[in-house]
């Protein structure tokens, strides 16, 4: 095996079984990278200097093909069934195996880097990818280490990513030939079959959903982060395309990161060293940080392009409504280098209500917190995973079920526990529907959401006066600065009250039905939470 690149003296391959591979590129910095993916055909330099790429048949996450490898190490922990579904350790090792022998003799493309901004938490780990351009996404996307910092640190975890290896069912315990496979035991996670870069990135976020807590009583949080310049915090949680990152690269404020972090006695930190962005419908006037963020270094991921061949075509999604772009944090003006902050003074709930009857924004008590914590009510975004082509109500434990190898209720004790001990405010923000459901009502403005969400950040919300809506029990302000006053009434914006009553309580329904599954193990607090209307 020939190394190439800045490689520590005692590194090896050998240690996950890929020894016979034929050349391994060790940490290329992202010139190279670049260079490597355009010298073998598989992408191009846009007019901005961002390297364009295709992921190829898979353009999202696959979620019914993760697994956890069920042994000592997990059975105990890990609430197993749909979402964490098991493998044996025999089917792991066999795919293992097999995709150690399928990378003999090919290329490969190696990247020492680290999760976790707090050196406490941290967990360092060894990505070996086929694609140069994967590797270039962890760079992006990880925390990255210095030379010095590459020769001590030892990997604790491997991620090997084989998008050309297709797995065989009836060997390797999976459902069909793509499958992410996580292995506590052996600390090795195995992407094949999927080019989908953010494969990698959620499989050890789903490894920091499991350590931390169980470890170190740290709480793992699906949620963008920001800080004003004063050092007051505020979190944003959601799933993909409710506006994470959107509302956390706020020009106003700086910004800790946009997708994954940790909540310790001290504080929060970043679990990652980049962004990962839908671009779909992106503009410069919109989401300009976001925009101005895609140049040299940044990868963008099954966009289209106008007429020159070159220049992004961001509404197009001839391929994918899932168009990405991964960049580094440094790529944001103002981004807090460390990736830490204080404790949140607000923690905002994102949901993107296709029923179009939950209100713009409304402020949660303890119990309301950890009952829509549970929930996780929202809409999937079309494409943010295969298969799925328009909005669908969904509900995600945590807003990240698929990323959850503990009971949900574990998460919603911890953040209930944070938000008594520091006092932190929660709201629930609706960036869905207003007027009527989704194919009748409009979407809620950017501006609105934005305005309500800075009158919130600055207090302005806490002394105004605020009605409790007769189906959710939510407190709903009646005025916001810059925000219409029509909107807070949501029956009023429909043209049939009737229509919205009957849609109210079929999606209060719903989020009954649902929380069901939590019944079990949820406290009385949690499930006093619950709709208003469905508790009489």
């Amino acid at each position: 095996m020939k190394h190439v690149g800045n490689t520590p003296f005692d590194a090896r391959l050998d240690a996950v079984g890929l020894e016979g591979v034929g050349r391994a590129h060790w940490n290329l910095p992202p010139a190279k990278l670049i260079l490597q993916t355009l010298l073998r055909g598989e992408g191009m330099l846009t007019e901005t200097g961002a390297l364009a790429i295709e992921t190829g048949t898979f353009t999202g996450r696959s979620p019914k093909d993760r697994f956890i490898v069920q042994d000592d190490v997990t059975d105990s922990h890990v609430d197993w069934g749909g979402i964490n579904q098991p493998m044996t350790s025999e089917a792991f090792d066999a795919l293992y195996r097999d995709v150690q022998h399928h990378l003999e003799g090919r290329s490969v493309f190696v990247r020492d880097a680290a999760v976790g901004a707090d050196e406490r938490y941290r967990l360092p780990v060894r990505v070996v990818t086929e694609k140069a351009w994967s590797n270039l996404f962890v760079d992006n996307m990880f925390i990255r280490l210095t030379p010095e910092e590459r020769w001590v640190a030892e990997p604790e975890w491997h991620v090997i990513c084989a998008p050309s290896f297709h797995a065989d069912p009836a060997v390797h315990g999976c459902r069909q030939s793509n499958v992410s496979a996580i292995n506590f035991a052996k600390k090795v996670i195995v992407v094949a079959g999927s080019g989908y870069t953010g494969e990698i990135k959620k499989g050890m976020f789903s490894v920091m959903n499991f350590v931390l807590p169980v470890v170190h009583d740290v709480l793992p949080m699906h949620c963008s982060a920001n800080a004003s310049d004063a050092g007051d915090v505020a979190v944003f949680f959601g799933l993909s395309g409710t506006g994470k990152t959107t509302l956390s690269s706020d020009p106003g404020r700086r910004l800790i990161g946009d997708d994954e972090h940790g909540w310790t006695e001290e504080g929060v930190f970043n679990m990652e060293g980049g962004c990962y962005a839908k671009t779909i419908d992106l503009s410069p006037e919109g989401e300009p940080e976001i925009f101005h963020a895609i140049k040299f270094g940044a990868l963008l991921e099954n966009i289209g392009f106008e007429e020159d061949g070159v220049t992004p075509n961001y509404a197009d999604d001839s391929i994918t409504p899932n168009t990405r772009v991964s960049y580094p944090l440094h790529h944001i003006p103002g981004a807090i280098a460390s990736g830490r902050g204080g404790h949140p003074t607000d923690v905002f709930f994102l949901t993107c209500d296709a029923f179009g009857v939950l209100p713009p924004l409304a402020r949660l008590d303890k119990g309301q917190a950890m009952y829509h914590f549970l929930s996780g009510y929202t809409a999937k975004v079309a494409g943010t995973e295969a298969g799925v082509v328009e909005p669908q109500t969904t509900f995600s434990a945590c807003f990240g079920a698929p990323f959850l190898p503990l009971h949900a209720t574990k998460y919603a004790e911890m953040l209930g526990e944070r938000m008594t001990a520091h006092g932190v405010r929660l709201w629930l923000v609706n960036t869905g529907w207003t007027g009527g459901g989704y194919g009748i009502g409009n979407r809620m403005k950017l501006r609105f959401t934005r305005a309500m969400i800075s009158a919130a950040l600055a207090g302005e919300l806490d002394e105004v006066d605020m009605r409790v809506d007769p189906v959710f029990g939510l407190r709903v302000p009646t005025t916001c600065p810059e925000v219409p006053d029509n909107l807070w009434d949501v029956r009023s914006t429909w043209q049939d009250g009737k229509a919205y009553d009957a849609a109210a309580l079929d999606l209060a329904k719903r989020f009954v039905q649902n929380f069901e599954r939590f019944s079990d193990l949820a406290t009385d607090e949690m499930k006093a939470g619950a709709p208003l209307a469905m508790q009489a």
